[in-house]
C-alpha cells in the first residue's frame, strides 16, 4: 500500500503545482478540489464576481487529460442544452441523439444560479446517476465525471437560489475570498506578463484519475469513524436551530471525502480529524436554518461549530 500512497501523493502534487501556476494563494481551496476529484464528487464554488472562480475551474480542467465542456448559464439556456436532444436524421429516417454539454468528463457550469430552476434541474440526474434520459432512452456519461459549478451569492440581481435537491448533489461548497495585498500584487505580476491559462498542459491522464478514485474506496474507515459520521448527521437533524439537516447521501459523501483527505495526507485509514476538517465545506450548503433562527442571526457556520464541539470522538464503540 505504501507504494500506492507514494504514487497518489506524486499525482496530487503534480496537479496542485500546475494549478498554482494560475491561482495565487489558495492552497487550501485547491486541496479541497483535489479531495473532491479523488472522491468522485462535484464542487460548487461560490463568491463575488472577479475572484477567480472560473480561472480555478479551468486550471483544474487543463491539468487533467480529460474531455472538457463549459456552459455559461443564462436565463435563456434550455434543459436540452445540458442533457441533449433527439434530432430527426432524414438520411437514416430516424431520430439521432445530439449530446448536450454534460456528455463530458469535466463540466464547468459557470454562474449556475443565473439560469432557471428547470434548467438547473437538468443536471440532477447527471450528477447523481451519471446518465441522462432523453425521449425515454438512457445515455451513460463518460467516466470519470465531475461538475465544477460557479455561482454568485444569491443577493446579487438576476440569480435563482439552487433548490435543496440540487445542492445536496454537490460534495462540497467552497469560497475563494479576496486576496491579501501580497497575493494581489503577485496576481498582477502573473497576469500582467506573458502567462495564459492556455500555457497549462495536462499532467494526469484519464486512467490515473480513475485509479485514484478506486484507491479512495479501499481506504479503511473503522466502525468508530462511521459511527462518528452518523452521530454528526443525527446532531444536524436534531439541532434546535436546524430545519433541514444532513441526508444519508451527505453522510456517504462526508465519509468518502474523509477517505480522500486521508490519502492526500499519506494514510490508508481515516482519522476523526479528516472528518472534522471537512465539516464546513461538506455541510454548509446542506443545512437549512429555521426562520426564527435566521431572525436571531444564527449562522450555519456557528451551528456546524456547535455540532463539532458537542459530538464526542470515541476511541471505540
Amino acid at each position: 500500500m505504501q507504494e500506492y500512497l507514494a504514487q497518489f501523493d506524486a499525482l496530487m502534487k503534480e496537479i496542485k503545482q500546475n494549478i498554482e501556476k494560475a491561482i495565487v494563494g489558495k492552497s487550501v481551496i485547491i486541496e479541497y478540489l483535489l479531495i473532491a476529484l479523488a472522491a468522485g464528487g462535484h464542487v460548487l464554488i461560490e463568491d463575488v464576481p472577479g475572484i477567480g472562480k472560473t480561472t480555478l475551474a479551468r486550471a483544474l480542467a487543463r491539468s487533467l487529460d480529460l474531455s472538457f465542456n463549459r456552459i455559461q448559464f443564462t436565463p435563456d439556456i434550455m434543459p436540452s442544452d445540458v442533457s441533449g436532444f433527439s434530432l430527426y436524421n432524414q438520411k437514416l429516417a430516424d431520430f439521432e441523439f445530439q449530446p448536450g454539454v454534460v456528455m463530458t468528463n469535466l463540466l464547468l457550469a459557470d454562474e449556475i444560479n443565473r439560469t432557471s430552476p428547470k434548467t438547473q434541474s437538468a443536471l440532477l440526474e447527471a450528477m447523481q446517476e451519471n446518465q441522462v434520459t432523453v425521449d425515454g432512452k438512457t445515455y451513460k456519461i463518460p467516466q470519470p465525471f465531475m461538475v465544477l459549478a460557479t455561482q454568485n451569492p444569491v443577493e446579487y440581481l438576476g440569480t435563482y437560489p439552487l433548490p435543496e435537491a440540487q445542492l445536496d448533489r454537490f460534495l462540497m461548497k467552497v469560497r475563494l475570498g479576496y486576496p491579501t495585498i501580497e497575493e494581489e500584487i503577485k496576481i498582477l505580476e502573473v497576469y500582467g506578463g506573458d502567462f495564459s491559462l492556455e500555457d497549462l498542459t495536462p499532467v494526469v491522464r484519464r486512467e490515473e484519475v480513475s485509479w485514484m478514485r478506486q484507491l479512495v474506496k479501499e481506504v479503511h474507515a473503522a466502525p468508530v469513524i462511521k459511527h462518528y459520521v452518523s452521530e454528526i448527521a443525527q446532531a444536524t437533524r436534531q439541532h434546535q436551530d436546524v430545519l433541514l439537516g444532513m441526508s444519508p447521501r451527505a453522510s456517504q459523501m462526508l465519509l468518502s471525502a474523509a477517505k480522500a483527505r486521508a490519502l492526500l495526507h499519506g494514510r490508508d485509514f481515516v482519522r476523526p480529524d479528516d472528518v472534522q476538517a471537512l465539516l464546513h465545506v461538506v455541510l454548509s450548503h446542506r443545512i437549512i436554518l429555521k426562520p426564527d433562527s435566521r431572525l436571531r442571526r444564527v449562522s450555519v457556520s456557528s451551528v456546524i461549530r456547535d455540532i463539532a464541539s458537542q459530538v464526542p470522538v470515541r476511541d471505540q464503540l
